[in-house]
């Protein structure tokens, strides 16, 4: 049986070389994820793009940047800081107490600038502008709610722009209401006005140019600052329009820098760990495909197919230039990263230091894939797997437009809306009912109304969809959309209460507006909204172009360039992975490795029957030697019978 069953051994040393095969594949397999997580850091534009902004002095301003800032230092001065407004009616005997007969009151609140400087407070021959792209609103005051206390929490919860507090001062009549503008800046002062109840309005009524019940606590006020010696005012102390992608947050005044940096420590330090993590991979193969000469024993993996298939498209993807950049920079070597004769990648990094700093967003471009436009209003928006690396001439045939509707109303002095008013509003295709305050408002209040209205309905406010409404020249309401393109639109309808009609007057549906057109390298794209797309089967397939404005006719050229982070990224993920080429090599040897476990019991199943027949066959020999042994005694016995019989 030690003869019929050599062939087992044959088998188990084809198996334990398989098994060792797949082994070595996993290792592969490991390695190349490790290379993969190196190379998924660099393929990301964002890490090229970003910006680092550092005050020298944190407790004067914070900065952020972002994408489109400029690099640079920036000294800035701040004056003065924004405030809001803050004013105090006089002191209640009581914060629960009614106040007034409880009949149904509307107050009504605006923001806006008052022109004119208070004294001790209160104010004497100034005037009021209302800002009408601020939301105000209205509350109502009746039994439920006639106290200071019921007065503080309507106004909170109403969301017109201001927030109520009760302080008490100790008095006989402690308790004042103290309101303050929900936001900063000049154009943030209040006007309250009141129709019903006489207390209650002797009480809110605070109008700048008139009546006023409120004393002034604080004033409202911009921020004041100067950047680089150039007059800056913000309403807000948050200053965004001042630096072009840099956000600053004012904190005191004082004088301090801003220095606005490329992010070049991270994108070096990323770059060195793609070399290191290449390196390690190349070790691995090398391992694993090497023949030590005085063994003459080769690495699991010598000779394999798959192996040298992923190294040589590596090394391949290195080696090639990367087009479409526009610049200078087309290959790893002119940033210092270059094969050494083993194979693996050296990094200089005085020569990457100098590249980063000269030519920063080109190195980018040459890691992940990214895009840029020489037209400042244009930018690249997105891009797919499918689009082609290259430089692309952009010509814009219509720019995009918001869809509005202006109505042919010329609107009173007073326009009154009745209790329970709705609307019914189309704004970007969808329709909802819309809720308009009761109250009188003149033109400037009632587009303020309505937008206010529009835009905190919650089924256009969930998808981001929003109205700028206005009053034109000739006194006529206009509601824009904000969004671009043919799916911009804006119509209203009679809904209950006051009609439509009263708005806008017998125009109800507006104009929608045009999606922006144009080409790439002269090949037609497709439009929608402020984006431009390239069509299937074009090198610009997928390719988003967004245009914020300008004017039609050529608008430069648009870079594309698809880095090696990127090549490699799409490459690792056709070896990786459940559907990967190392997968499916490792399923080949996985496959012979089951073929050779069925032979193995196929042969132990036939050894058990050689060796039962061979048992089969000694025990028959064995019965036969028994019976022959038999008759031998027998046969002697006889022949000594018969000899004793002779003599």
């Amino acid at each position: 049986m030690q003869v019929e069953s050599q062939p087992l051994t044959s088998l188990a040393t084809k198996q334990a070389s398989y098994q060792a095969k797949v082994s070595a594949y996993g290792t592969l397999n490991s390695a190349l994820s490790s290379f993969q997580s190196a190379v998924s850091n660099l393929s990301k534009p964002s890490v090229f793009q970003s910006l680092t902004a550092t005050s020298s002095d944190s407790t004067i301003i914070s900065a952020t940047a972002a994408a489109s800032a400029t690099a640079g230092t920036y000294n800035i001065a701040i004056s003065q800081l924004a405030q809001s407004q803050s004013i105090s009616s006089v002191g209640q005997a009581s914060s629960s107490d009614a106040i007034g007969t409880g009949a149904s009151t509307t107050v009504s609140f605006q923001l806006g600038t008052i022109t004119g400087t208070a004294t001790n407070g209160t104010y004497s021959g100034a005037t009021f502008a209302q800002d009408t792209t601020q939301t105000t609103g209205t509350i109502t005051i009746d039994s439920t709610n006639n106290s200071l206390q019921g007065i503080r929490d309507a106004i909170n919860t109403a969301g017109v722009g201001v927030t109520a507090s009760i302080v008490g001062d100790g008095s006989a009549t402690p308790y004042h209401l103290v309101l303050n503008s929900s936001k900063t800046g000049v154009a943030s002062s209040l006007k309250i006005s009141s129709t019903g109840d006489a207390t209650i309005a002797n009480l809110l009524n605070y109008d700048p140019s008139g009546t006023q019940n409120f004393t002034e606590i604080s004033n409202a006020q911009n921020a004041n600052l100067k950047v680089n010696g150039i007059n800056i005012t913000s309403a807000a102390n948050t200053v965004t329009s001042s630096l072009p992608g840099v956000t600053l947050n004012l904190t005191k005044v004082g004088s301090t820098t801003v220095s606005v940096t490329t992010n070049s420590g991270s994108v070096q330090n990323g770059v060195n760990s793609f070399v290191q993590a290449y390196n390690a991979l190349n070790a691995t193969i090398t391992s694993l495909t090497a023949y030590n000469s005085s063994t003459q024993k080769g690495g699991l993996l010598l000779g394999d197919s798959t192996t040298q298939s992923v190294q040589n498209q590596i090394r391949n993807s290195l080696s090639a230039s990367v087009n479409g950049l526009g610049g200078g920079l087309t290959t790893l070597s002119q940033i210092g990263v270059s094969f050494q004769k083993d194979g693996s990648l050296s990094l200089d990094s005085t020569k990457l230091s100098t590249a980063l700093t000269n030519n920063f967003s080109d190195v980018g471009g040459l890691f992940a894939s990214i895009g840029k436009t020489s037209d400042s209003l244009t930018s690249v928006a997105g891009s797919t797997s499918a689009t082609k690396a290259g430089t692309y001439a952009l010509n814009v045939t219509q720019l995009a437009t918001q869809g509005s509707l202006t109505g042919d109303l010329a609107l009173p002095a007073t326009t009154t809306i009745d209790p329970s008013t709705t609307l019914s509003v189309t704004l970007n295709n969808l329709n909802a009912s819309v809720a308009i305050p009761a109250g009188s408002y003149t033109p400037a209040q009632l587009a303020t109304a309505v937008q206010t209205a529009i835009n905190t309905t919650s089924a256009f406010s969930a998808i981001g969809s929003t109205v700028k409404a206005s009053i034109n020249n000739s006194g006529q309401l206009i509601l824009q959309s904000t969004n671009y393109g043919s799916a911009s639109n804006v119509a209203i309808a009679d809904g209950t209460g006051t009609g439509a009609a009263s708005l806008t007057g017998t125009q109800l549906t507006g104009t929608a507006g045009l999606d922006v057109a144009g080409t790439l390298n002269g090949s037609q794209v497709s439009g929608s909204g402020q984006t431009l797309t390239g069509v299937v089967g074009t090198n610009t397939e997928g390719l988003k172009i967004l245009v914020a404005g300008g004017s039609v006719g050529d608008r430069g050229t648009v870079n594309y360039s698809i880095g090696y982070a990127s090549k490699l990224t799409s490459l690792l993920n056709g070896f990786l992975g459940s559907s990967g080429t190392i997968a499916s090599s490792t399923d080949g040897v996985n496959r012979s490795l089951k073929d050779l476990s069925k032979q193995t019991d196929d042969l132990n199943s036939r050894l058990i029957d050689i060796e039962a027949r061979y048992r089969a066959q000694f025990t028959a020999l064995d019965s036969i030697i028994s019976s022959l042994n038999s008759t031998s005694t027998f046969l002697t016995q006889q022949l000594s019978a018969l000899t004793g019989s002779s003599k």
